[in-house]
């Protein structure tokens, strides 16, 4: 590790910057180790998340397929042992991403400084949502399939969700965007993290997290759903057992409005059961364990 003077002339800052960067790895280093105490400490936490924007109090007039899977899902998660909530994204308020995160990893923060929590700019995402993501220990994704792909709701979430994975809290508070101090910041965090320290570098907070799947829809299409929220969700640390997606689909040779009695027949009924099982299964496994047993570079770029 470099000293203080190695860096500060390396980085062309002062001591003060340089403080305040050392003070935010020290807190993101607290962070991660109450991360690992907090996942061994009582009952399973499920989190569903519907991306449905259907609603029977609204125009559709009748519920939705996908968000009636996740409910029974949840329910047999709460037969095992589990403690669970489900989250309607129609109902809160998310604004999009405004896509700082590439410019610089450390332009992008937790919590969101685009929209930032406790404001009068802050939306539900950094005000409500971020928390219940952090409560979870697994976390059970629902969308329908739209136009071969995640319900735009679903879409809006994760992208938000970037603050959650990897980001730290800004150099700045009162100038969170500046670009060149927050290159710096990169630039200190790839010097001085250390695999072997989670939290000295980027901070991926659903690492560990256990994650589910379920897809509904009319026809073809559950399979580039299900990729998008794999890979996406995968990258962002969360782990996930075997079989854990489902997707419950109608078929072309049918009309769209008899689609409900397929798709929630006894047949997908029993695969949310058995989805419930492997999630809880691996969830109660993984509570023995620290999330940072999952390796990766904490200070790539």
């Amino acid at each position: 590790m470099s000293s203080d003077k190695e860096l500060m002339k390396t980085l062309n800052i002062n001591e003060e910057t340089l403080k305040r960067f050392r003070e935010i790895q020290r807190d993101t280093i607290r962070e991660a180790k109450l991360m690992n105490e907090k996942r061994k400490k009582g009952r399973i936490k499920v989190l569903g998340i519907s991306g449905t924007a259907r609603d029977k109090f609204d125009m559709a007039q009748e519920e939705s397929n996908s968000e009636t899977l996740l409910i029974k899902c949840l329910g047999y998660c709460k037969k095992l042992g589990a403690d669970t909530e489900l989250i309607k994204l129609r109902n809160y308020k998310i604004e999009h991403c405004k896509a700082c995160y590439s410019t610089t990893n450390t332009q992008c923060h937790f919590y969101c400084s685009c929209y930032p929590k406790g404001t009068s700019m802050g939306d539900d995402m950094s005000n409500v949502l971020y928390d219940k993501v952090l409560w979870a220990d697994a976390i059970i994704f629902a969308t329908p399939v739209n136009n071969f792909n995640i319900s735009t709701l679903m879409k809006t979430f994760i992208d938000r969700c970037i603050s959650l994975d990897g980001s730290l809290k800004p150099a700045n508070e009162r100038s969170p965007k500046n670009r060149e101090l927050n290159t710096k910041h990169m630039k200190f965090i790839e010097l001085t993290a250390e695999n072997n320290i989670s939290g000295s570098g980027l901070l991926r907070r659903f690492l560990g997290k256990t994650a589910g799947i379920i897809a509904t829809g009319h026809e073809e299409g559950a399979s580039m759903a299900i990729s998008n929220l794999f890979l996406t969700l995968n990258n962002f640390g969360m782990v996930f057992p075997a079989f854990s997606h489902m997707y419950a689909m109608a078929s072309v040779c049918n009309s769209t409005h008899e689609d409900k009695k397929i798709v929630l027949s006894e047949c997908f009924k029993e695969e949310t059961k058995m989805l419930a099982e492997n999630v809880m299964t691996l969830a109660n496994n993984l509570k023995k364990l620290n999330p940072t047993i999952w390796k990766y570079d904490y200070a790539a770029n």
